[in-house]
C-alpha cells in the first residue's frame, strides 16, 4: 500500500500497509470468509482499539475479482453527508486514469456534484446539494452502478453508529431495504458505540437484526504485541529488550492508539537502545502536553461529573458504581448522583461500557492518557 519505508515504524494517525500492521490475523480471515461467502459482518469494539486500521487492512486483502470501498461517517450528520462520503469514497477508490476509475468517475459526474480537490494532497471530494427525496434516489443509484459491475464490491462503513442520530427517521431501515436487492454486494458495518451497534443489530426490533454476522474486536494478545514491538524496533537497528517492551505494553493497557503512541515517541527518541528511563520519559512528557486537554474536561463539567470521572480512571474498572465502598472510596454523593453523572459522561463519550470474559458490565474511561495522567496527579 505505501512501499516507501517509514522513518517511524509506528504510524498513529492511517494504515500504512501490512509492515506496520500488527496480527489480527484471525480476525481478518474471518472477514474475508465472510466477504467471499456474501455474509456481511459488523465490527465492533472501543475507540483506537485499531478497528479502522483492521477495515483497511482487510481491504487490501481482497481476492481476485473485489474492489473494496471505505467510508467513515462519524462526521456526518443527515442522508446527505452521507451521499457525499459515499461519493468522495468512490472516487478514492480508482484513479480516473485507468479504465475502470474512468466508469466510475464519469458515473459519479452524472450524478451532478460539485467535485473539488484537497489543496494539499490533492484528492477529490465530491459535494451533493439534493433534498432528502434525491438524495436517497442518488444513494441507490451509487449501490445499483456497484452492484452491476463485472467486480464484486465490499463496502466498509465505519462509525455506522452515526445514522441513529440522523433527522432522517428509519435511515438503517431504508439501507437495509436497499441492501436486500444488491447481489454483488457485501458491507462491513463499524462501530466503537457498542450500546447502539448492539441495538441496531441485535435488537429483534431493528431492521438489521440477524442480517449480519458480529464480531468483536478485542485487545491484541499481549506476547504478539511485545514480539512486533521489539521486531520493528529491531528492523530500524534500534534495541528494545522485551521487559521494557512489557512495560510499554501494561502502561497502555495494550489499547492499539496509546501503545503506538507512546513507541512512536519512544522510537523518535532512542539512539540505538530503549531503556526504562526513556520511554518513561516521553510518556510523562506526553501526559504534560495533554494536561490542557484534561484541565479542559474539568471546565465543561460539573463537580460531580469531575470527581466521578477522576474515580473511574483511578479504578481503571468499575463494576459497580453505586456501592457504598465505591461511593465512600472517592468521598462521591449518593447513587441517584452518581448514576445521573454516569449518563452524562457517556453521552459526553469520556466513560464507556462493556462487559468483561464473563459477562459482568463495567464501566471505564475512553481516554487511557487522562487515567494515567490521573494516576499520575491523584488530584
Amino acid at each position: 500500500m505505501n512501499p516507501k519505508k517509514l522513518q517511524n515504524p509506528f504510524p498513529v494517525s492511517t494504515y500504512q500497509g501490512p509492515d506496520y500492521f500488527c496480527d489480527r490475523e484471525q480476525e481478518t480471515l474471518k472477514l474475508v470468509s465472510n466477504i467471499t461467502s456474501g455474509m456481511s459482518s459488523v465490527l465492533v469494539s472501543v475507540r483506537r482499539i485499531g478497528k479502522t486500521g483492521l477495515l483497511q487492512h482487510v481491504l487490501t486483502r481482497l481476492p481476485d475479482g473485489f474492489k473494496g470501498i471505505y467510508i467513515d461517517i462519524l462526521e456526518t450528520e443527515n442522508m446527505r453527508h452521507f451521499l457525499n462520503h459515499l461519493g468522495t469514497a468512490l472516487l478514492l477508490a480508482e484513479s480516473e486514469e485507468t479504465g475502470t476509475g474512468r466508469k466510475i468517475w464519469d458515473f459519479i459526474k452524472s450524478l451532478r456534484p460539485v467535485i473539488t480537490f484537497e489543496t494539499l494532497t490533492g484528492a477529490p471530494q465530491a459535494s451533493f446539494d439534493f433534498k432528502t427525496k434525491q438524495t436517497e434516489q442518488s444513494i441507490d443509484s451509487i449501490l445499483s452502478f456497484l452492484d452491476s459491475q463485472s467486480f464484486r464490491t465490499v463496502i466498509a462503513i465505519d462509525e455506522f453508529q452515526q445514522i441513529a442520530n440522523y433527522p432522517e427517521k428509519n435511515a438503517d431501515a431504508w439501507l437495509r431495504t436497499r441492501m436486500q436487492q444488491l447481489k454483488n454486494t457485501v458491507f462491513i458495518f463499524s462501530g466503537s458505540q457498542q450500546h447502539i451497534m448492539s441495538e441496531l443489530f441485535a435488537s429483534p426490533k431493528r431492521p438489521f437484526f440477524r442480517s449480519t454476522t458480529i464480531m468483536k474486536l478485542e485487545k491484541l494478545e499481549f506476547n504478539v504485541y511485545r514480539d512486533f514491538i521489539i521486531g520493528q524496533f529491531k528492523r530500524y537497528g534500534k534495541d528494545i529488550s522485551k521487559e521494557v517492551a512489557e512495560e510499554i505494553l501494561q502502561w497502555g493497557d495494550r489499547h492499539t492508539y496509546y501503545v503506538q503512541l507512546v513507541c512512536n515517541r519512544v522510537f523518535a527518541a532512542a539512539s540505538k537502545k530503549v531503556t526504562s528511563d526513556l520511554w518513561k520519559q516521553q510518556a510523562y512528557e506526553l501526559l504534560k502536553e495533554q494536561e490542557i486537554v484534561f484541565f479542559g474536561y474539568r471546565s465543561l463539567l460539573t463537580s460531580n461529573q469531575w470527581q466521578l470521572l477522576k474515580a473511574i480512571a483511578q479504578e481503571g474498572k468499575v463494576f459497580k458504581p453505586t456501592s457504598q465502598d465505591f461511593l465512600g472510596r472517592y468521598g462521591l454523593l449518593n447513587s441517584a448522583s452518581v448514576l445521573r453523572s454516569l449518563q452524562s459522561l457517556m453521552k459526553y463519550k469520556l466513560v464507556f461500557r462493556d462487559f468483561d470474559s464473563g459477562g459482568t458490565l463495567f464501566y471505564s474511561i475512553y481516554d487511557v492518557l487522562f487515567q494515567k495522567w490521573c494516576l499520575m496527579n491523584k488530584q
